[in-house]
């Protein structure tokens, strides 16, 4: 007999015998011969292929036309001129692009302390004993949260924005008892659709208000408001969050977190939930993912709120010491009582966001977002002396405005990137000829007066 320790399970290790002429077919399902036999016997069938009779014979092992196989260098070296294909900042390229994803500069310490072993391997601390480190960032984290947004209380991090955004609607109609939620029609639609998808079978209905409602049903949970919003303009939140509130209903703010470093924070307009994406904080655009959400909400309402909460207390012998010390999602408590089924851990992202704020610190936070503020209305000014073009964005916005362009912005944006810049996200089917821009820190002035030169020149494009 032989002892294999190659089984690993969550946090454990396990140790098992077999005999020592049985191979392990693959140490990352490491099942033996003996083992896979037992289970197909339990199951009552001879062989695995007998479990995949429900595919076409034809369709089950395709013949797949591979290359043959590389070293590690050349395989770097092929990838690489894939990777060079592709139309990025990190390739040379100048963007205007955001319309959810950010790009800012993130500080060098801020991937140097996300390597560090105990960081990369570690994950859920259901263990408190093992897991200091990753609780403490946990708990700096929610302490940063609750900084920038002015809330009471904030859990260790959701999926990314929309899921925190849908979470805090469900929240709302578990706080009121209601079963109706109102979103403010200039909100992203990526929010509303993640929210169409976690309601569907709870019984909720979702209506759309303009933000310059001033009467809305009596029979509201919630209405749901993003500031700044997809065209980024800043909401008037104080008013909407009091004819929520006037109604019997919670005010529900999502926010790009880099304005909190200009604006004044939702929680003094007193706002019941906020939510956000982290990834302007700190995070690579990385293609869309993974990202962390934010969420933060009063301190009455912190039993109804998703997710994890970390907690700071003393251990026998008078020193700081942190836990777990509230987890209503359905896999620890019972379903029925069960606030939220969120699962995976976001501690890792969240890590980027606590070292990035922490880098930057207030001063340094105020300073990104004066710059993404100014940037941005300079070149709107500046577009707006261009013969056929126009800024839509009424009011104050931040970082991000509409374009009327001359012609459809897609055909610009062609031109535009035979010039290695990226522009403006085509939004026509929300505004005529829109192109959503934005502006943050990275955009140099050079950068901006060649991006408004070549729109004049590429107005009239067809």
């Amino acid at each position: 007999m032989q002892l294999h320790t190659n089984r690993l399970w969550g946090n454990d290790l396990f140790i098992m015998s077999v005999p020592s002429n049985t191979t392990i077919n693959h140490p990352y399902i490491p099942s033996t011969d003996f083992e896979r036999e037992e289970m197909l016997r339990v199951i009552g069938v001879d062989s695995f292929d007998d479990l995949l009779t429900d595919i076409p014979l034809a369709h089950r092992y395709p013949r797949m036309d591979l290359t043959s196989g590389l070293s590690e260098q050349e395989l770097a070296s092929e990838i690489g001129s894939f990777a060079g294909e592709n139309a990025s900042p990190s390739s040379g390229y100048v963007s205007f692009l955001g319309a959810g994803a950010y790009r800012h500069y993130i500080p060098s310490v801020v991937r140097s302390i996300l390597q560090r072993g105990e960081f990369v391997t570690g994950y859920t601390p259901y263990q408190p004993e093992a897991a200091q480190g990753t609780l403490q960032v946990g708990f700096e984290f929610q302490t940063i949260i609750c900084q920038l947004t002015g809330m009471e209380v904030a859990n260790a991090g959701m999926y990314d924005g929309p899921t925190a955004f849908a979470e805090a609607c469900l929240m709302a109609a578990r706080v009121t008892r209601r079963n109706k939620v109102a979103l403010l029609s200039d909100v992203d639609n990526r929010l509303l659709d993640v929210l169409i998808s976690y309601v569907k079978y709870q019984d909720i209905e979702v209506i759309k208000i303009t933000p310059d409602t001033r009467v809305i049903p009596d029979d509201l949970a919630c209405i749901g408001i993003q500031s700044p919003n997809f065209f980024g303009e800043i909401q008037d939140v104080e008013r909407l969050t009091n004819l929520a509130h006037e109604n019997g209903a919670l005010s529900v703010v999502h926010v790009n977190p880099t304005s909190l470093g200009l604006f004044k924070p939702p929680g003094e307009f007193g706002v019941d939930i906020v939510t956000a994406d982290g990834q302007p904080l700190g995070v690579p655009m990385a293609f869309g993912g993974p990202y962390v959400g934010l969420f933060a909400c009063k301190k009455a309402q912190i039993r109804q709120m998703p997710g994890r909460i970390i907690g700071l207390t003393k251990d026998t012998q008078g020193r700081a010491g942190y836990a777990l010390t509230l987890q209503t999602r359905e896999q620890h408590i019972r379903r029925e009582r069960a606030t939220s089924n969120i699962c995976t851990s976001t501690q890792l992202i969240a890590l980027m966001v606590t070292a990035y704020v922490a880098t930057l610190g207030k001063q340094g936070l105020k300073e990104v977002a004066e710059l993404c503020y100014q940037k941005a209305h300079y070149a709107a000014a500046e577009i707006a002396k261009i013969e056929g073009y126009s800024v839509r964005t009424s009011g104050t916005f931040f970082h991000e405005f509409v374009v009327t362009c001359p012609t459809n912005p897609s055909a610009i944006n062609a031109e535009l990137l035979k010039q290695k810049i990226i522009g403006g996200l085509d939004i026509s089917h929300r505004s005529h000829n829109g192109m959503l821009v934005c502006f943050t820190e990275i955009n140099s002035k050079k950068d901006i007066d060649r991006f408004v030169e070549l729109l004049s020149q590429y107005g009239e494009v067809h």
